[in-house]
């Protein structure tokens, strides 16, 4: 330790305040004995646009809060490029993300136990969820928490238009499901969220907040790590750039990433850690040769048919629906209710689009209001739609660098609809949407279809549709992947395979995704990994007896 050093040493040192980081912060500095110092490339979460769970479209595209990221050209998209909007904040993006509190099908976790992941089945990783949660809906169930740190709510006056969904799918015979955090995923109902008192919970307001008064933590924010500083196979500590100056944070113990699916690999990249051919192609020296980092790298997908309608019954802005969106502006301004204490997305299903499925494969997203992309995001008008998320894509894509400039962004290619599989269950999703939007529940709203149209009808058209429209729905994961295979990045303890003191915990341990959204699951890997570095006995498996 160098004079320089002094005041900078830390027992733990995590590189990314986003939902992860937020999770580890408040845990490993529970004990006043453990220096933590979190470290945020970010500003702090005070916009506006964060604040307001309405507003969340406008939260993605804000420069000053994002990362503003894009894909590399897809080959299965006809070329395109996509955005991939990731947090850049407190609470990273917790910040900036849709608010869905879903968990995912219990059978994907128990995939990642049998692949050899000791300790990450579902009747292992339920405790975890359980510990964070603070469920304003459901009361005495095993599968929910009270009195945890993140409040969790339904969407209290959802749009009138969610009837309308719920009732077309009961008429198509898919049944209700009012927990899709249970045993049991399949069917359709109403979504809950990371709502608290009419404002986004997130990572930051749950878990950091708290404990941000506490001396054993510091936080550091607009400062970007560059490199993870390795010595002798052991990571000593962090290199970070703040306010113009280049300087080291040390860990006596550990240093943990959590700087995301497309952080953390591209860091390791920087510190020499991956495929070290092409990190001495860079002129990067190799500290440690792991080629898995940043590969097996994907994301749920998503297409959708989008209707527009003169009826004003939907989320939208227009002359007939001024007068209500006036005092819908002034209810949430006084009492935080009303539209703009919802995250617009309050309902979807999980469906299985195809006989002899052990688990639903898509997701149907539906949404009341119109998408309208020249003035987004501004819902201009009246309208309705349903997205298709493919919830189990094989289609694997990788990280890679782009320089061995740590202020670069990385090359981010999930190389979408790059395998033939994953096409035809977005046809079929695409046709089922279609089916449920043409039910008598929708015909009081005389919608009309406008995407993909009445020249989309058969197999090939819907697919050239899909390459011309298929998108993320951004929830990358899966760059340093947790298993006990050569080709891992990370052990099922998290630890970087063949460095000392570094781990990873973020989505990018995921082997593969969940059939459901992403950031419940973050912030239980976050609790679990919490336990293994402190050594702490986890919490005995939930038994429960279900159908298999």
């Amino acid at each position: 330790m160098t004079s320089e050093d002094t005041g900078r040493v830390f027992d733990y040192v995590i590189v990314g305040a986003g939902t992860a980081g937020c999770v580890l912060a408040n845990r490993l500095s529970e004990n006043q004995s453990n220096r933590v110092c979190l470290i945020e490339a970010g500003s702090k979460d005070s916009h506006p646009f964060i604040q307001v769970p309405a507003l969340v479209a406008a939260a993605m595209i804000k420069p000053s809060i994002v990362w503003g990221y894009w894909s590399a050209p897809q080959r299965g998209l006809n070329g395109r490029t996509v955005p991939i909007p990731r947090g850049r904040v407190l609470g990273g993006t917790s910040s900036i993300n849709g608010m869905v509190y879903i968990r995912g099908n219990p059978r994907d976790y128990d995939d990642w136990a049998a692949a050899g992941n000791r300790g990450w089945s579902y009747q292992d990783v339920l405790p975890y969820f359980v510990r964070s949660e603070n469920n304003e809906a459901f009361n005495g169930s095993p599968y929910h928490g009270k009195g945890g740190p993140m409040n969790v709510l339904s969407i209290k006056r959802p749009n009138p238009l969610n009837a309308a969904f719920w009732e077309a799918m009961q008429t198509l015979q898919f049944r209700r499901n009012d927990d899709f955090n249970g045993l049991d995923t399949e069917g359709y109902g109403p979504r809950q969220g990371t709502i608290k008192a009419g404002r986004r919970e997130s990572a930051t307001t749950a878990f950091l907040r708290p404990a941000m008064s506490r001396s054993s933590l510091t936080v550091l924010t607009k400062a970007s790590v560059t490199r993870v500083v390795v010595e002798n196979r052991r990571a000593t500590g962090v290199e970070i750039q703040q306010d113009g100056e280049t300087r080291r944070i040390l860990a006596r113990r550990e240093v943990i990433l959590a700087a995301g699916t497309i952080g953390s690999p591209h860091i390791l990249l920087l510190s020499g850690i991956g495929e070290g051919a092409a990190l001495q192609a860079l002129g990067i020296p190799v500290q440690h040769d792991l080629p898995g980092v940043g590969a097996n790298y994907h994301d749920h997908v998503a297409s959708a048919v989008l209707m527009r309608t003169s009826n004003s019954t939907s989320y939208g802005i227009s002359l007939k629906a001024l007068p209500r969106g006036t005092w819908n502006i002034f209810e949430y301004l006084l009492m935080r209710k009303g539209p703009f204490a919802s995250n617009v997305f309050e309902s979807h299903a999980f469906v299985k689009t195809a006989n002899g499925l052990d688990r639903p494969d898509m997701q149907i997203v539906f949404q009341p209001a119109r998408r309208n992309q020249s003035t987004f995001p501004l819902p201009i008008g009246h309208g309705y739609n349903i997205s298709v998320v493919l919830l189990y894509p094989k289609s694997r894509g990788r990280i890679a660098l782009s320089s061995p400039d740590p202020l670069e962004a990385p090359i981010i290619d999930p190389n979408i609809l790059g395998e033939p599989e994953d096409i035809e269950p977005l046809v079929r999703g695409l046709k089922l949407a279609r089916k449920i939007l043409a039910a008598p529940a929708f015909a009081p709203y005389h919608g009309t279809e406008f995407l993909p149209g009445p020249k989309v009808e058969n197999d090939e058209a819907f697919k050239e549709y899909l390459r011309a429209t298929t998108a993320t729905v951004f929830h990358p994961a899966g760059s340093c992947r947790m298993g006990v295979d050569d080709a891992a990045v990370v052990t099922p303890e998290l630890k970087v395979r063949g460095v000392d003191g570094l781990r990873v915990a973020d989505a990018s341990i995921f082997p593969r995704l969940m059939g459901g959204n992403t950031n419940a699951p973050v912030v239980m890997v976050a609790e679990k990994a919490a336990d293994m570095i402190l050594g702490r006995t986890p919490p005995p498996p939930v038994q429960i007896a279900r159908e298999r």
